[in-house]
């Protein structure tokens, strides 16, 4: 089953990687649609006239879009009526898949032996920092192996 698992994590790393660059581009501040649509000097009734709508149709769609709260079938709509290709995909903010769970493993295994290490100093049976940092290490390594489910509280 772990090696089900880390295959299924190294298969959706792939996946993603292609997306890797995306974390550099930045939103326009009035949304892509409105970017676009100006930059190829298209006017809101030509854009209108592709997806049977009003100019005011396409105005609110672009004003939903910059406030995100734009659905993704109309990104997909407007992007066909534009020639372009809607792309979409969640990617993780820093690395890869398997380094966020990683960073949520340690984060989870810092938390249980800090915990624990003070109740045991409560009882004077603390244990040295150097030792700490090897169980938390450890821990970790035995969460992400198990990718318990206490690792997205």
């Amino acid at each position: 089953m772990r090696n089900k698992r880390k295959l299924l994590i190294e298969q959706l790393d792939q996946k993603l990687q292609p997306f890797s660059e995306s974390r550099k581009v930045l939103v326009p501040e009035r949304g892509w649609i409105n970017t676009i649509r100006t930059t190829l000097n298209m006017t809101l009734a030509q854009l209108g006239t592709k997806l049977n709508i009003t100019r005011q149709g396409v105005k609110r769609i672009e004003e939903s879009e910059a406030n995100g709260t734009i659905t993704l079938n109309s990104l997909k709509d407007v992007a066909n009526a534009m020639d372009l290709k809607l792309v979409y995909a969640l990617v993780p903010t820093n690395g890869t898949i398997n380094d966020l769970i990683q960073m949520k493993a340690e984060k989870l295994a810092q938390k249980i032996v800090l915990r624990t290490n003070q109740n045991m100093k409560l009882e004077d049976q603390g244990i040295a920092d150097e030792k700490i940092a090897e169980i938390i290490k450890e821990l970790a390594d035995e969460i992400k192996r198990e990718m318990r489910k206490s690792l997205w509280d």
